[in-house]
């Protein structure tokens, strides 16, 4: 019975330590322009995306984008954990390449402003990698396996997973009026044995989620 008692609290030890070691999430962003009119949200959403502006849009009338290139945001409040300037580039040309890749489809790709056209800005905001070997582990071992199982079920983070977290602001290209705006943390899902490989592998699928996401939201 004692060592029952010991070896469950060690668990509940294990896993508190687990917990502990999900990214933060998102900033407000306190030099990204659409700072100032960001709400925090206390719903469904507010684990990934914190802050955000929604106003009531027919998105249905734009047919036409400027996606500006990704900017690598430098301010005090930023949120690159261990990752160089030259990761945070990558990051970034990685970013603008999936994002266009799905905002294509929906809509047509324009190089100055005419009715109907939307302008995107997108911010790399922070990120985190892998934890080398630890994070490929986590998802087998008698601790780590069962915690990541539950958080991939709910939809949560895992243990010693890499994340990325940006800012997407949307304005109307014509007029400048803010439509749309929010800051997010995307991440694999906590069970994703491939997206542990690799130091960035992670961030890289977040990036693939958040693309995704947003093509969702303007159709």
């Amino acid at each position: 019975m004692k060592s029952t008692r010991l070896l469950q609290a060690c668990l509940a030890l294990a896993l508190t330590g687990l917990a502990a070691c999900s990214t933060p999430q998102p900033h407000r962003y306190e030099e990204i322009a659409s700072s100032s009119q960001l709400r925090q949200n206390n719903d469904e959403r507010r684990d990934r995306i914190p802050y955000s502006v929604d106003r009531a849009v027919s998105w249905a009338s734009y047919a036409n984008l400027i996606l500006d290139p990704v900017i690598v945001y430098g301010g005090r409040d930023s949120q690159f954990e261990d990752v160089s300037q030259e990761e945070r580039q990558e990051l970034a040309e990685y970013m603008f390449q999936r994002f266009s890749q799905q905002l294509d489809q929906r809509f047509g790709r324009v190089g100055r402003v005419q009715p109907g056209t939307l302008r995107i800005r997108l911010s790399l905001t922070g990120a985190k990698p892998n934890t080398a070997v630890v994070s490929t582990v986590t998802r087998f071992d008698l601790v780590g396996a069962p915690y990541n199982a539950v958080q991939g079920i709910r939809g949560k983070e895992g243990a010693f997973i890499g994340s990325v977290m940006y800012s997407v602001e949307i304005y109307d290209a014509s007029s400048g009026e803010l439509l749309k705006a929010f800051v997010a943390k995307q991440f694999p899902n906590a069970m994703n044995v491939a997206a542990t490989f690799g130091r960035l592998k992670a961030a890289r699928v977040g990036i693939d989620k958040g693309a995704e996401e947003l093509l969702t939201m303007l159709k």
